[in-house]
């Protein structure tokens, strides 16, 4: 059976879904295949407005629904006002994810989505990493299509380049918390201070890059092909970092690691 043969059969067993959109190609590419399957009318993309959410990818998301023609609800995320969550633990996911799930199960018991489904972009790669907003999903009966069906990482991209859908190469861009060690307080601040930061990097075309968070310096990771070229950037990144507050610019020799905080978490 062909990867789209099993999820048309997921959907067709699943016939109403609210999908949490992140604005990456995981979700988008849910989200369009809901649309595809069960109609515009039984499938919802909802994405959480927060501090934590880069606004470009909230451009993208809005982007995404208009051009597939997706309906889109926008709900206020409310894990910056839970102390679990700002507390930064290491299962700091588990406590944004219980946020969003909580405030979609609030959507479908006020009636207008009643009998819906809350499914999500995970997909089976993600299963080898420390993810605790999986057990935030569990809790709360959000559904999985592509680990369900045994869709990786690899095989959602070439899904989505086989749809044409523009989100199908773009990077992993995780929520901005996940730029700060565990046990660094998490702050709109911040969070602010990283966002404009990582877009400064992505203008001198850094694309997939991330900037990590040590308190006064700002550890910078980019792909192991970019790391020379970053090295000539340095001093002219550096001047702008600094005027954000960060007086340590360091280079990431390792390259980027998507998750690399992780690394030392025992699930």
């Amino acid at each position: 059976m062909s990867s789209v043969t099993a999820l048309e059969s997921w959907f067709k067993k699943t016939p109403k879904v609210l999908v949490a959109l992140s604005g990456g190609v995981d979700s988008c590419l849910v989200a369009f295949l809901s649309r595809k399957f069960l109609g515009k009318a039984f499938a919802t993309a909802v994405i959480s407005v927060s501090p934590s959410l880069k606004h470009k990818d909230l451009l993208i998301a809005r982007e995404f629904c208009r051009k597939y023609d997706i309906h889109l609800e926008e709900i206020s995320g409310q894990e910056i006002n839970d102390e679990n969550y700002l507390s930064n633990p290491v299962n700091r996911c588990f406590y944004c994810k219980t946020s969003l799930y909580h405030s979609l199960r609030d959507m479908i018991k006020r009636g207008s989505y009643a009998g819906y489904t809350i499914i999500n972009g995970n997909n089976l790669s993600d299963t080898g990493d420390y993810r605790p907003g999986l057990k935030a999903a569990s809790d709360h009966a959000a559904k999985s299509p592509l680990i369900e069906c045994a869709i990786t990482k690899a095989e959602v991209r070439r899904l989505a380049k086989s749809y044409n859908l523009f989100v199908w190469d773009k990077p992993a861009s995780p929520c901005l918390s996940s730029r700060f060690p565990y046990g660094e307080r998490i702050t709109m601040a911040k969070l602010r201070q990283v966002e404009k930061a990582e877009d400064y990097l992505n203008s001198l075309g850094y694309n997939d890059s991330r900037v990590r968070y040590y308190g006064d310096t700002a550890r910078i990771e980019v792909t192991s092909n970019q790391i020379e070229t970053l090295k000539t950037d340095l001093p002219l990144l550096s001047v702008y970092l600094n005027q954000l507050g960060f007086t340590n610019c360091e280079i990431d020799e390792e390259g980027l690691v998507s998750g690399k905080l992780n690394r030392n978490v025992i699930s």
